[in-house]
């Protein structure tokens, strides 16, 4: 980002890390007795300066968004991976398979995300002439799909490539569903395997036949459960809200991105809380308060 960016960073941080460890002693001493007399809570402070502070980040972000300020976000190496394993399975002749996963449809955050990437996929995979395949255990997924990859073959000047029967209902089973997918993989041995959604049980099962299979495997879910069976099993992992971020980065959409610029600032600002409160413990300084009283 350019130093404007940086110096509202520095600032909010430099704001919390002093107010907020001396507000939090000082509340304590004062609040007892305010709260006994029904006034303001002052022990409440360290969580008003938080709210405030977060409304604040994300308010920033949104007004330099629309003032056309340089939005530079850190990259996500899964989605700069899209290209490239698009790319083998062109040149091995083989499809690439999409996989929403069991556990979404389309009122799930997750899947919704995984739509705005599903066509980001379908225009390469429109581009390289390859084919994209996407079973789904959800109608409506499968309508949403349909329509995503069309418009996606649309937008690079490629409407004769897209085939509605690659885009297709399986089964509602979970075990069926299961089944279905593992099959499609091991007999059209892809080249490369996006699971991008939400996953339950089959997350695992999905996962090592795609990578038995030798397919570049791209995943991304937000349930804690099933991360760990994909990070084990896929070459690139989108670890959960990632999978959001990806999804506005792809879509381009300065208002999420603004979003995702003001959540970064908020996490630089919690790192450096953490390193200031040990530092703080470390050196037997966690009586500021008092200190600054002078009692």
């Amino acid at each position: 980002m350019r130093s404007l960016g940086g110096v509202s960073t520095v600032v909010v941080i430099v704001a919390l890390c002093v107010v907020v460890p001396c507000g939090s002693v000082l509340a304590q001493e004062m609040g007892a007795s305010a709260a006994d007399d029904g006034v303001f809570d002052m022990r409440r402070i360290p969580e008003v300066i938080g709210i405030v502070l977060f409304v604040a980040a994300l308010g920033i972000a949104a007004y330099l968004a629309r003032r056309d300020f340089p939005i530079n976000l850190r990259s996500l190496p899964p989605l700069n991976a899209v290209d490239d394993a698009v790319g083998r399975a062109t040149e091995q002749g083989t499809p690439v398979v999409y996989i929403t996963g069991w556990g979404g449809d389309m009122a799930r955050p997750t899947t919704m995300a995984s739509m705005v990437v599903l066509g980001q996929v379908a225009q390469r995979t429109a581009e390289y002439n390859c084919r994209l395949m996407l079973p789904s255990h959800d109608p409506l997924v499968v309508s949403v799909a349909q329509e995503t990859v069309s418009q996606a073959a649309r937008a690079v000047g490629h409407p004769d490539w897209y085939r509605s029967d690659d885009i297709a209902f399986v089964s509602q089973s979970q075990l069926g569903y299961s089944a279905a997918v593992d099959g499609i993989m091991a007999r059209e041995r892809p080249g490369a395997v996006f699971l991008l959604g939400t996953f339950e049980g089959e997350a695992l099962i999905l996962a090592e036949t795609a990578n038995r299979t030798g397919a570049v495997t791209i995943a991304g879910t937000d349930s804690t459960i099933q991360l760990s069976f994909l990070l084990v099993a896929c070459d690139f992992t989108l670890i959960g809200e990632e999978l959001f971020a990806a999804s506005g980065i792809v879509s381009g959409d300065r208002r999420i991105l603004s979003a995702i610029m003001g959540q970064d600032w908020l996490r630089y600002l919690i790192i450096t809380l953490i390193i200031v409160g040990a530092a703080l413990v470390a050196f037997d300084m966690t009586d500021i308060g008092t200190a600054i009283s002078g009692q």
